[in-house]
């Protein structure tokens, strides 16, 4: 039961809503049905999914992650011994073929090879920011794109299967203000362990730009999605709003620096349980849109 519990901390229950949604809303949006598509893809997109993609940095940044004080409860877990973490990190990658492996396979099965394509680059992008030899996450830049990729892939693979275009006036705005989004909230969350990763070596956009450039950095990535947000039709502009929760947010460490970077680490908090009341005002926009009420 404890190595359980170690698997269900590692996938971050607190997070599963923030890939399991994108894919749901899209397909529903798109398709108007529920289907067995729909049930598969996001109970894949609610926990295997974030088992894998958190297991994994787990399983491979246990070192870093031990010297970082930042880490442990809601933002990752930490086991202290050794030789129980060996074992609990064996477990983890066990269970990460056992329960993604079976769904993937599935749900390839279910779409053309364009919607194949895209599910397997997505996960590809959730092996590659923290495996071995890849490490994306140690590439400034990549590190960030791949990171919204995490949570805006589920979406891009909704829309595929479900047979929408990308390229549309009222669907490429959504999925690209979400990349931006999701640059912007990686690129401020690695203010707070500037210090920490120059000490370990990692590289990451924070410790090559800066902390306080990589705040104005962010705030300008949640500003542009703020705006392409606008380019959609009614009531879809009503979203515009959204970011800039985020951007009121980090505004407050415009003036942090390498040297007290840990500061940012309350606006991490805030962001953490900003994406609750931002997620259910994205709910009632959809409901609405959905029901034609605007």
């Amino acid at each position: 039961m404890s190595t359980l519990a170690s698997i269900v901390k590692a996938s971050r229950p607190v997070s599963w809503i923030n890939t399991a949604f994108p894919f749901a809303a899209g397909y529903l949006m798109v398709t108007r049905e529920i289907d067995a598509v729909l049930v598969v893809g996001t109970l894949f997109f609610l926990i295997p999914y974030n088992l894998l993609m958190y297991g994994i940095n787990d399983v491979f940044d246990y070192e870093s992650d031990l010297a970082n004080p930042r880490k442990g409860g809601i933002e990752g877990d930490v086991i202290r011994d050794r030789e129980r973490a060996r074992s609990v990190h064996r477990a983890i990658l066990w269970a990460c073929a056992v329960t993604v492996l079976p769904p993937m396979v599935w749900l390839l099965l279910q779409g053309g090879v364009a919607a194949a394509v895209t599910l397997v680059l997505v996960v590809f992008g959730v092996i590659a920011y923290s495996a071995p030899g890849l490490r994306f996450k140690e590439k400034p830049f990549l590190d960030s794109l791949t990171s919204a990729l995490h949570f805006c892939g589920p979406l891009l693979y909704a829309l595929v299967i479900a047979g929408a275009s990308l390229t549309a006036p009222d669907t490429w705005p959504i999925w690209v203000a979400f990349i931006l989004w999701g640059m912007a909230s990686h690129a401020f969350g690695a203010v707070q362990d500037v210090r920490a990763d120059r000490e370990g070596g990692i590289g990451s956009v924070a410790t090559v730009i800066g902390a306080r450039a990589t705040v104005w950095f962010a705030l300008a990535l949640y500003a542009a999605s703020s705006l392409l947000l606008l380019l959609l039709p009614w009531p879809g502009t009503l979203a515009a709003v959204l970011p800039l929760a985020y951007v009121a947010s980090v505004a407050r460490f415009t003036r942090v620096t390498d040297a007290t970077c840990e500061d940012a680490n309350r606006g991490w908090r805030t962001f953490l349980w900003l994406n609750q009341p931002v997620g259910f005002a994205v709910t009632m926009l959809l409901i609405v849109a959905w029901n034609g009420w605007l």
